[in-house]
């Protein structure tokens, strides 16, 4: 039986899956919705090296120390570059890749380079604490980015977002096993206005997938659509 692992954006935490991770549970599945250093209960493990391949180390020690195989990996938004690297490193435990509104880096890319507007937003709150640099500050603007207009969701957000290590959006992901996480199968679910907004480039990779799907709802799809989410997930499990 498949394993999810949700793999979350950035700013956010395992925490972000909670409605979804609650009903694949429901279904039979085991789940996993780990934190990438620096952000939600792991806040306090953030350094001034904290990046890109900190996450990925991350998530290919919870495939490692969890024993898991025929993983289906779920990344959101910049999750993306995580869960691409995190296949390039351990292909052999991960049966699907699923990019969750996210990035869809090539090797060599940073998520400055795949999403350079998203990244000057996140960038314009930029403080140095501690000699780390922090984006993506969850002000009210960058709340509204998010597309969740519940006002519980909405006080969630508030409540367990948090700045974000620039190092980790401007280093450059880097394969170390050719194509490797270029080999296995991919699904997209997209949220509606992001493909109709992306340039030709950018929604010819939201449509590469073997599976694309589509809801029309905010960049926070996890918690905005939680049913129709697991629907998707749970069939790419069966199938």
């Amino acid at each position: 039986m498949a394993n999810f692992v949700l793999v979350h954006g950035g700013g956010h935490g395992g925490w972000c899956y909670d409605k979804v991770a609650r009903r694949l549970r429901a279904a039979g599945y085991d789940v996993y919705t780990p934190t990438l250093t620096g952000l939600g209960e792991r806040k306090h493990l953030l350094s001034v090296d904290t990046d890109l391949s900190t996450h990925i180390t991350d998530i290919v020690n919870t495939l490692i120390y969890e024993d898991l195989r025929e993983v289906i990996l779920v990344g959101h938004s910049y999750g993306g570059m995580v869960i691409t690297g995190v296949a390039d490193r351990a292909a052999d435990r991960i049966r699907e890749l699923v990019y969750l509104d996210a990035a869809h880096p090539a090797d060599g890319q940073s998520l400055v380079d795949t999403a350079p507007a998203a990244m000057a937003f996140a960038r314009s709150s930029s403080q140095v604490i501690d000699g780390v640099e922090l984006v993506m500050w969850p002000n009210d603007a960058m709340v509204a980015a998010m597309g969740v207009t519940d006002p519980e969701d909405e006080a969630v957000l508030r409540a367990r977002m948090l700045p974000h290590p620039w190092k980790a959006f401007s280093e450059p992901l880097r394969f170390v096993n050719g194509d490797a996480a270029l080999n296995i199968p991919r699904t997209n679910i997209n949220c509606s206005m992001n493909v109709r907004n992306s340039s030709d480039t950018d929604r010819a990779k939201q449509l590469a997938g073997h599976r694309n799907f589509e809801i029309d709802t905010g960049h926070d799809l996890m918690m905005t659509e939680p049913d129709k989410v697991t629907e998707m997930l749970l069939e790419i499990a069966t199938s």
